[in-house]
């Protein structure tokens, strides 16, 4: 198959109508992606700068350059073209975000474990957050900090505070604190790291 004039950064699937968004956020959110290797990672990555620079190996195929490209998108910031913390893509997110909400759903009981599983969904989010920023209008280690501390602090305040305040309701009110205190700490989290 001819490749002349193909390119690599038009979308592959029609952003302008929803089945081409959901399919574009499913490729890029493909958690198989995220156990990839360093070393296949580059090649991918040699591969979609090579298309870019018109530079394709001979015998490379369309499916070759759209894996790369899927394997390039899931990996390297858009912006600066660095590999990106596996634990902050947005590959990783499905799967370490579903292990997290089902250990603070599991473990909701106790003070110290609301805490702790609050803390550690907080430090996820922040990290993915920071990992997916915009590089183009960067941000300050005390803006990070002051969004980190304070969307921590909305969560576990807000969950203490819930739990308390539902201890003699029925257990299926007491399920949903965990999801109220990241629903509000997100509501701080996200605009706080995203204000620029």
């Amino acid at each position: 198959m001819e490749l002349r004039g193909f390119n690599i950064d038009a979308p592959r699937w029609d952003q302008g109508t929803f089945m081409g968004r959901l399919k574009h956020f499913f490729n890029i959110t493909d958690c198989r992606t995220a156990l990839i290797s360093d070393a296949k990672l580059d090649q991918a990555k040699v591969l979609v700068e090579s298309c870019r620079a018109g530079n394709m190996p001979p015998g490379t195929t369309e499916e070759q350059l759209l894996y790369a490209k899927k394997l390039y998108d899931s990996a390297f910031h858009p912006d600066s073209g660095d590999r990106m913390n596996m634990i902050g893509r947005m590959s990783f997110q499905v799967p370490g975000g579903m292990a997290i909400t089902g250990f603070m759903l599991q473990f909701y009981r106790t003070v110290p474990a609301v805490v702790f599983w609050q803390w550690v969904n907080q430090s996820f989010n922040a990290l993915v957050n920071y990992t997916n920023r915009n590089a183009a209008s960067p941000i300050t280690p005390k803006q990070i900090g002051v969004a980190y501390v304070t969307a921590t602090s909305t969560a576990l305040a807000t969950a203490v505070g819930l739990n308390l305040y539902t201890k003699r309701a029925p257990p299926l009110v007491s399920r949903w604190v965990p999801f109220a205190a990241v629903a509000a700490a997100n509501c701080v989290n996200i605009p706080m790291m995203r204000q620029q």
